[in-house]
């Protein structure tokens, strides 16, 4: 797959059915920073958990590449970038 078809789908992704599914990432986000807050003891702002979710993609491709990894990095980057920028 190329590089375009990737980021597309990833596009998609983000802004069709995962946000159909689950809701706004910028509510998510927010609620899963303040239980991960909350359980770590320190403060964990909404666009981190975007770094934090694309890293644990990044962790498992060193078992070999995986499309699904790679896309689903893509987008938790692009949401954590949006989220960043509000602040």
């Amino acid at each position: 797959m190329n590089r375009d078809s990737t980021i597309q789908i990833a596009q998609d992704l983000i802004n069709g059915d995962r946000q159909d599914t689950y809701g706004k990432a910028e509510e998510n986000f927010k609620r899963i920073a303040e239980r991960w807050s909350q359980l770590l003891g320190i403060q964990i702002k909404p666009w981190q958990v975007g770094v934090m979710m694309a890293d644990l993609k990044l962790a498992r491709l060193t078992n070999g590449p995986n499309l699904d990894s790679f896309i689903d990095g893509i987008g938790y980057l692009a949401l954590a970038s949006e989220l960043s920028s509000a602040e």
